[in-house]
């Protein structure tokens, strides 16, 4: 079966990508890297997080717009751009919010990093979910559960199963878990308000617990 193209420009690069991905999918097929936070293969495209955000025009045109590489399908003629001084202003403001929302979560701490971000002007708090969604597309797509859901909204938005009671849909199988970007071994964190952990670009200062020198494993003397 032949397979349809379209042709795209990312990042100055003239590339023929298959008809019907996404930005994000074409980027990466040509070794091209755009941070994602909430975005995870075989689960349906959320774009809840941003991060992933590129900015889109076409050719002969002025005009572009600013939309998520996850959930924006490629089409002919379209010009990309994954490291604009624009997108670069908006993935720096994104992962300062981020990291500020959850300083104690290895994914926004690491974010921040990449982004150079040296400081954060938000008020620090400690949440452990960064509603990035994951847990409710695999819970509902790969393990047909059903058992969570977004409730809120606001800053009273969080994930809960239905009245906060474990439905008998649950099949305790932890992809939940599994998926989840607050469970994953998290950094010393911050201590003082702004302050920014930068462990994963400093290897010299990350905390180790055995003789190996290994950073994250789960034996007893594990110090995180």
């Amino acid at each position: 079966m032949e397979r349809k193209t379209v042709n795209v420009t990312i990042d100055g690069r003239s590339l023929d990508v298959e008809q019907g991905s996404t930005i994000l999918q074409a980027a990466r097929e040509f070794g091209m890297h755009i941070p994602t936070v909430c975005y995870m293969e075989n689960l349906t495209p959320y774009g809840g997080c941003r991060i992933c955000v590129v900015e889109i025009g076409y050719d002969g045109g002025s005009k572009t717009f600013i939309d998520t590489s996850c959930t924006h399908e490629v089409k002919e003629g379209m010009v990309i751009q994954t490291q604009s001084p624009r997108i670069i202003r908006a993935r720096k403001m994104l992962a300062e919010l981020l990291v500020a929302s959850a300083p104690n979560v290895k994914i926004a701490q690491d974010i921040a990093a990449r982004m150079g971000l040296l400081k954060v002007r938000f008020p620090m708090e400690d949440n452990r979910c960064i509603l990035c969604g994951l847990c409710i597309r695999m819970c509902y797509e790969q393990m047909d559960g059903k058992a969570l859901g977004f409730v809120g909204r606001g800053m009273g938005r969080k994930v809960s199963m239905p009245f906060e009671v474990r439905p008998d849909t649950c099949h305790l199988c932890r992809g939940c878990d599994y998926v989840c970007p607050g469970v994953i071994v998290p950094c010393q964190g911050v201590t003082d308000p702004g302050e920014l952990c930068g462990r994963c670009v400093r290897i010299e200062e990350m905390p180790s617990c055995c003789s190996m020198g290994t950073f994250g494993c789960f034996c007893e003397q594990n110090p995180l």
